[in-house]
């Protein structure tokens, strides 16, 4: 899972095509059995690396490119936590 660094969404992005790319620009995204993000490119299948993200991938929110960190599924339960704690005590 990905997050972007500027408003912290997680795995929303659009991917950038070099312009000499001759593939039809097909792309999909889903989780696999391991809760990785994989994507797809006119048949190509790949779970992306972090570098991969911060070369190609756009930001759908905020439009920010070269953003993104890793987004580790324990720290998204703690920052849910963390929120819910604040609507208590408030």
């Amino acid at each position: 899972m990905f997050r972007c660094k500027y408003c912290k969404s997680v795995d929303k992005f659009e991917l950038m095509f070099a312009p000499s790319y001759n593939g039809n620009r097909n792309f999909s995204q889903h989780y696999n059995n391991r809760n990785q993000i994989e994507i797809s490119v006119d048949g190509y299948a790949f779970v992306p690396s972090l570098d991969f993200m911060n070369e190609h991938a756009v930001c759908k929110y905020c439009g920010q490119t070269y953003t993104w960190e890793y987004e580790f599924e324990n720290e998204r339960r703690k920052r849910k936590w963390e929120k819910t704690e604040d609507k208590i005590t408030n």
